[in-house]
């Protein structure tokens, strides 16, 4: 396994829209394999192929406490949305912000698992939040789309800067 360089923003690449995978093969399962070791090593709780410039629709969370309850998601496609939740989010590509975010409350999701078996989730509370943030960045969306122009805009500056300051020896 290996961890995997994590795309910040701005990164134009986290604009990318994955790819839906055609088979699980064991170049997939290694992939999984490195996204996982790098979420937890960044002490994440979930991280979609695009966060590592790969435009496959894969992703993979662990909301457990122990850090063992591992879910690979390959194809991830909500088919149900229920209810209202606002929660606070964060992201490994957006690091050390924190915004309220609106997103459903419950939400049925289909993919396939590592084995290429066609799955469900039914997902409420953080799980929901978890993978709905996951896919959106699947589909090229980050949760700072969410907020308002004006605090886009201050992210958008402040990691420019961020990114040029590390930069500079």
């Amino acid at each position: 396994m290996a961890q995997l360089p994590i795309l910040t923003f701005p990164d134009p690449r986290l604009r990318d829209v994955a790819r839906p995978v055609d088979g699980v093969d064991a170049d997939l399962r290694q992939l999984a394999a490195d996204m996982a070791e790098t979420m937890y090593a960044a002490k994440g709780i979930g991280l979609a192929a695009t966060q590592v410039g790969v435009p496959k629709r894969v992703l993979v969370m662990d909301l457990s406490a122990e850090r063992t309850e591992l879910m690979t998601l390959i194809n991830p496609q909500i088919v149900e949305r229920d209810g209202v939740q606002v929660c606070e989010e964060g992201c490994l590509s957006v690091p050390e912000v924190f915004e309220s975010v609106e997103r459903a409350e419950r939400v049925a999701v289909t993919y396939l698992n590592l084995d290429g078996d066609a799955c469900r989730l039914e997902a409420d509370g953080l799980l929901a939040v978890c993978v709905q943030h996951e896919i959106d960045h699947l589909d090229g969306k980050l949760f700072v789309d969410y907020l308002s122009r004006l605090k886009q805009d201050r992210l958008r500056k402040k990691a420019v800067k961020r990114q040029r300051d590390d930069v500079r020896p």
